[in-house]
C-alpha cells in the first residue's frame, strides 16, 4: 500500500509493522500532516548542527500547483497590444516604386524578435500615422505603401522641397541608404473623405510556449535487521479507539531531500540539445525513445524571456536606489505589474535594507500588504518585509536556497560573475491560451504542474517494498521509494527579473 499525502494513516491494534501504519514526521504534507496535527511535541529533536535544513518552500508561497495529463504543457501568451519595431531606412529618396517620401524597412519587434522578410508578420498598414526616430530625429510620417517588411512613408513635415519631401536625408545624419537604426511606432492612421475601410485587419498577437515534466525518483532503504530497532507511538482517536503507530527517523531525511530536489530541479531545470538526447538518453538509461531532455526551470525561463538585473549590489544608497529605480523603468516597459515578490539571498537583502533606510518609512507612499490582505502580521509571519515604490509594491524576503553553502550559495562563490543573488516574481495571475484545454484560463505567473490521473498522482508519491511490514518481496530489508513528475511553467516572464 502507498504512503502518499492522499493516504491516511490508520493505527494498528497491535504492534504490527505495516505499510498502513508507517508515519513520517518529517514534512507535515506526509500523511496528511498526521503526526504534526496529533503528535506535534512527540519527538526529541536531535541536533542539527547546520540549522533547519531545508530549503523548499519557494514555490509553495509564490506558486501554485495543478494536475497535468498530457506529455508536455503548451500555452499561448498575448502579445503587445500596440505595435512597435526596429527598423532602418531602406531609400531617403523617391523609388521606381512611385514612393515621395523614402523607404523604411522593419528588422524586428521591438522586443527584438527578427521579422520575417518573406511574409507580413507585423501590423502597419496603409495609411498608419508612425512615429520614426534616429538617435538625433524624431518625425511623423504616413505609410502609404507596404510590400512585406518594407514601408513607403512621406513625412507630414512639409517644410522643405517645395511642400513636399522627397528626400530623407535629412532624417537620416549620414545622408545615405541603410542606414541609422530606426525605433518605429503606429500612433493610429488617416484616410481622406469618401474612402474606403481598411483593407486587412490585424489579428491578435500570440506566441506559444511549451515545457516538458521530468521525472523525479529517490530510495530510502534499510535493513530488516536495522528496521527492528523502530519506534512505537500510541494513540486514541476521539471515539476511543486506540491503536499503534511506527516510525524511522532516519528516512525524514530522505523524504525532505527529495521535496527539496523537486524544487531544485525545477528551479534550475534546462532543455537538453534534442539534436543528441536521443543517444545520450539512451547512455543514460532514459531510452533511445527519449527524444528531449531536460526541463525549463525559472532562472533558464528569465534568461531567455525575461530581464537582468546586476544592480543593488550594496555600492552606497544612493547608487542602489538608482539601480532599483531602473528596474522600475524596465518593469513600466512591460506593462507594469503592480504587486512583485522579491526572493533574495543575505548580502542583497541588507543592500536593499540600507537603500530603504535612506528614505523616509521605506519610500514615498509607505509600505503596503496587499498580496497578504493587507495584514501587517500575515507578511512578516511569512518572512516578508513590504515596501511600496512608484506605483509599485514590493515583498521581500530571504531565500535560503541562495544563502546556504550545500544549495546554490556554493555555486556563487565560485563563479561570482554569473551568481544568481534573487529574483523578482510578479503576484497575481495572468490570461493564457492553454492549447492542451483548449481555452483561456487565468493562472499564477509562477505554478507547478505535476502528472497525474484518475488513478494515479504523481505530484509527489511514496511506496514500500521488501518484506519489513507488509512483505512484498524476499529482500531482508524494507525500501521506501519517492517519485515525482513534474515542471515549472513561468508564465509572462517578460515581467520578471533575475538578479545577477
Amino acid at each position: 500500500m502507498a504512503i502518499t499525502g492522499a493516504t491516511l494513516t490508520q493505527p494498528a491494534t497491535t504492534k504490527l509493522t505495516l505499510s498502513s501504519n508507517y508515519i513520517d514526521f518529517a514534512t507535515a504534507s506526509s500523511s496528511d500532516g498526521w503526526a504534526q496535527q496529533y503528535l506535534p511535541d512527540l519527538m526529541a529533536k536531535e541536533a542539527e548542527v547546520f540549522g533547519n535544513r531545508t530549503i523548499s518552500g519557494f514555490l509553495a508561497q509564490v506558486g501554485a500547483e495543478e494536475a497535468m495529463t498530457a506529455d508536455q504543457v503548451v500555452w499561448s501568451e498575448q502579445g503587445r497590444l500596440h505595435f512597435a519595431y526596429q527598423g532602418h531606412i531602406e531609400h531617403v529618396t523617391a523609388t521606381a516604386a512611385g514612393v515621395a517620401g523614402g523607404q523604411f524597412t522593419l528588422d524586428k519587434t521591438i522586443d527584438g524578435v527578427t521579422l520575417d522578410a518573406s511574409v507580413i508578420d507585423h501590423g502597419v498598414r496603409v495609411n498608419d500615422i508612425i512615429i520614426a526616430a534616429t538617435a538625433t530625429n524624431t518625425e511623423r510620417f504616413l505609410v502609404i505603401e507596404v510590400a512585406l517588411n518594407v514601408l513607403g512613408v512621406v513625412p507630414y513635415d512639409a517644410t522643405n522641397n517645395n511642400g513636399q519631401i522627397t528626400n530623407l536625408s535629412s532624417f537620416n545624419s549620414t545622408g545615405s541608404d541603410d542606414d541609422d537604426s530606426l525605433r518605429i511606432l503606429v500612433v493610429g492612421s488617416e484616410y481622406s473623405k469618401g474612402t474606403e475601410g481598411r483593407a486587412t485587419a490585424n489579428e491578435p498577437g500570440f506566441k506559444s510556449y511549451t515545457n516538458k515534466p521530468i521525472i523525479l525518483k529517490d530510495l530510502y532503504k534499510v535493513s530488516g535487521s536495522d528496521a527492528s530497532a523502530i519506534g512505537w507511538v500510541e494513540v486514541s482517536g476521539e471515539d476511543g479507539q486506540g491503536g499503534f503507530m511506527w516510525y524511522l527517523k532516519a528516512n525524514g531525511d530522505t523524504r525532505q531531500r527529495f521535496a527539496d530536489y523537486c524544487e531544485m530541479a525545477v528551479i534550475e531545470g534546462v532543455l537538453g540539445d534534442s539534436a543528441q538526447s536521443a543517444a545520450d538518453g539512451a547512455t543514460g538509461g532514459l531510452g533511445a525513445s527519449h527524444t528531449t531532455f531536460g526541463t525549463e526551470g525559472l532562472f533558464a525561463a528569465i534568461e531567455s524571456r525575461g530581464n537582468i538585473a546586476t544592480g543593488v549590489t550594496g555600492v552606497n544608497a544612493a547608487t542602489d536606489l538608482a539601480e532599483f529605480d531602473a528596474m522600475l523603468a524596465e518593469l513600466d516597459k512591460q506593462g507594469g505589474i503592480e504587486e512583485n515578490m522579491l526572493f533574495v539571498n543575505r548580502a542583497t537583502a541588507l543592500a536593499m535594507d540600507d537603500m530603504l533606510a535612506s528614505m523616509n518609512s521605506y519610500g514615498a507612499g509607505g509600505t503596503s500588504y496587499g498580496v497578504f490582505d493587507n495584514e501587517e502580521d500575515m507578511a512578516l509571519n511569512l518572512g516578508f518585509s513590504g515596501f511600496r515604490r512608484g506605483s509599485y509594491d514590493f515583498y521581500k524576503s530571504d531565500w535560503k536556497y541562495l544563502n546556504q553553502m550545500d544549495a546554490r550559495a556554493a555555486i556563487n562563490t565560485k563563479d561570482t560573475v554569473n551568481a544568481i543573488r534573487g529574483v523578482l516574481v510578479p503576484a497575481g495571475v495572468s490570461s493564457v491560451y492553454d492549447q492542451n484545454l483548449g481555452k483561456n484560463l487565468k493562472r499564477p505567473f509562477l505554478h507547478v504542474r505535476y502528472r497525474a490521473s484518475a488513478t494515479d498522482n504523481r505530484r509527489f508519491k511514496s511506496w514500500t517494498t521488501g518484506s519489513v511490514g507488509a512483505v512484498t518481496s524476499s529482500l531482508d530489508a524494507m525500501e521506501v521509494h519517492y517519485l515525482s513528475e513534474r515542471c515549472l511553467i513561468t508564465q509572462g516572464a517578460n515581467n520578471f527579473f533575475l538578479m545577477k
